[in-house]
């Protein structure tokens, strides 16, 4: 198992780098985006955090409305992973699923508490 990324985004605009390996890497595989965990894992036990997205190996970001771990081409027009530069544009872009797998090396968190 690899090292994962997490990143940590405050409610007040500050952003926190955390790397976990072994067994705490292994506690996010399975866990989608939208997922709420509680903070013990990373060493804070009063702290709740909701999985917002990340990316994976190749850097394709995970969106939260294709299910599955998995990473197919999926027809865009907006949100993430695309960016449109005109009107009505629509581009097939490669786009990781909502669940985490061990392909995943970063992790966008949110702090609830």
């Amino acid at each position: 198992m690899e090292k994962i990324k997490l990143s940590i985004s405050n409610a007040d605009g500050t952003a926190k780098s955390l790397e976990v390996e072994g067994s705490s890497a292994q506690y996010f595989i399975g866990k989608k985006i939208g997922h709420t965990l509680q903070g013990t894992v990373l060493g804070l036990p009063d702290a709740e955090f909701k999985i917002t997205g990340g990316s994976d190996k190749d850097g394709f970001p995970m969106r939260p409305d294709v299910h599955g771990g998995v990473r197919k081409k999926f027809l865009l027009s907006t949100g993430i992973g695309f960016k449109s530069s005109k009107k009505g544009q629509r581009k097939r872009k490669m786009i990781h699923g909502n669940v985490i797998t061990e392909d995943i090396i970063q992790i966008n968190l949110k702090a609830l508490k």
